[in-house]
């Protein structure tokens, strides 16, 4: 029996953990930082936080599905993961253009954490398509 899982896909998944930590902390303290600086419309303030803390609530199971599948070379939850990464992107498309200030510290992060994902996708689509054939 050969191993199937894929490598690139645990230490992309792994990585992409760490630095979704770094990535809320950091949106977190610009979105404190911007409420402060700029006169930020306080109906405005709650909807931003909600997506922050709605994409980090996503992102635990997305990567737990993902470690999962993987590891187990099962295809559910690894496609279970890929959904919930359609979800993440949406929400990271929101922070990247629609959030009420968009600063070039926000443009690099989402920048860096949508290529991760785009990768991360493309290695559990090779994935399951591996473990299904």
């Amino acid at each position: 029996s050969s191993q199937l899982s894929s490598l690139p896909l645990q230490i992309l998944l792994y990585v992409n953990g760490i630095y979704y930590i770094f990535y809320f902390l950091a949106t977190l303290a610009m979105i404190i930082y911007k409420s402060q600086v700029f006169s930020y419309p306080d109906d405005l303030l709650a909807p931003d936080l909600a997506v922050l803390f709605l994409m980090a609530i996503l992102e635990v199971p997305r990567l737990y599905l993902g470690f999962k599948g993987n590891l187990t070379e099962a295809e559910a939850p690894l496609g279970l993961s890929l959904g919930l990464t359609v979800g993440s992107v949406l929400l990271c498309v929101y922070l990247l253009l629609w959030q009420t200030y968009v600063l070039w510290a926000d443009v690099l992060l989402n920048a860096v954490l949508l290529s991760a994902y785009g990768l991360e996708s493309g290695l559990k689509v090779t994935a399951i398509a591996a473990f299904v054939s």
